[in-house]
């Protein structure tokens, strides 16, 4: 692992994908020294050769990131760890980690979703496997290109303990990534786990013609049933105003650049779906829907999302489904 900068910070980035990558990048430009973990030893070779031709093509990396297959020579005197492998498989890549983690370095959640097996949301899976070590989230608006171009861009970190959060979030903002802090971990990955959701049902009304109009009531909609499943595991409905919640839902749910709004897109259009990006809102919306049903919440476009990827119903169905609800006033 190459030597920490003067005034930075040894950062270990798991995860060699598209945000995992600009984030490295991020992390370079911030004045850190960042070693890049990929499974994949080849993508690591090509990260070291500043480039990402899978998950960033045409972009030239900054040179310094240090790449590597070996989670040991990645985690090597880390002062920070950013986690950005998907959501599913998060409890293994931090168990395969856990040896070579001290309990006192922060471990930072980048990615959104909730697993699907168990329900838990990716701080409790960590806790779980690391207990003792801090725990923080980032989220936000943010495309991994804009991010690995340099683009302005605005995130949010969030701990429990605020102290940690604010602590982070000046250790990554840089000139173009302005970062806030939060200590409502529950509501920022809230928020960044239900918008793939959306987005996905975003897409399919893109995809199936059916106007404008009707997108911008699912997403507004959908809006509503984030801020219900929200308050029910805690989070604060500030947050979910916020940057992780409302910021987040409105870009990934306007622009082919989300992969779960270019799935929910393909899947509207009637494509073939197999052999497509990863998209993490598909396997969170079955455990989105079933935990909402467990609790009584509300969530009609999360069950229909759901019921869709199964095959259960057809968007017509869905839509249909939707249209004939019982009327409501728009505050219930």
């Amino acid at each position: 692992m190459s030597e920490a900068l003067p005034g930075g910070r040894r950062i270990a980035v798991l995860g060699g994908g598209a945000w995992g990558t600009a984030l490295a990048q991020a992390m370079l430009r911030a004045g850190h020294s960042v070693t890049l973990w990929a499974r994949d030893a080849e993508m690591a070779d090509a990260i070291r050769k500043r480039a990402n031709p899978r998950y960033l093509p045409g972009i030239v990396l900054d040179a310094g990131i240090e790449a590597t297959s070996s989670l040991a020579e990645a985690l090597k005197g880390a002062d920070c760890v950013l986690a950005v492998t998907p959501a599913q498989s998060l409890r293994q890549v931090l168990n395969e980690a856990k040896p070579y983690l001290a309990p006192a370095i922060p471990v930072v959640l980048c990615a959104k979703g909730i697993e699907r097996n168990s329900g838990a949301l990716l701080s409790t899976i960590a806790g779980e496997i690391l207990p003792g070590t801090p725990i923080a989230a980032l989220s936000g608006p943010s495309f991994a290109t804009d991010v690995a171009k340099g683009l302005p861009t605005a995130v949010v970190v969030a701990a429990r303990e605020e102290s940690l959060a604010a602590e982070l979030a000046a250790l990554f903002s840089a000139r173009n990534l302005r970062c806030y802090s939060s200590d409502d971990l529950v509501g920022v990955e809230i928020g960044g786990a239900l918008k793939n959701v959306f987005a996905l049902a975003a897409g399919a009304v893109a995809g199936a013609g059916l106007g404008a109009s009707a997108q911008a009531a699912m997403v507004t909609r959908g809006f509503v049933e984030l801020r219900r499943i929200g308050a029910a595991f805690g989070a604060k409905p500030e947050t979910l105003m916020g940057l992780s919640g409302l910021g987040d839902l409105m870009l990934t749910c306007s622009s082919a650049q989300s992969r779960n709004f270019a799935y929910g897109l393909a899947l509207g259009r009637g494509e073939a779906l197999a052999g497509r990006p990863l998209a993490e809102g598909v396997p969170t919306a079955a455990i989105a829907a079933r935990l909402a049903a467990e609790q009584g919440i509300d969530a009609p476009i999360i069950s229909a999302v759901a019921a869709i990827l199964e095959g259960a119903i057809t968007i017509g169905e869905a839509v249909s489904m939707l249209m004939t609800r019982p009327l409501k006033t728009e505050n219930d």
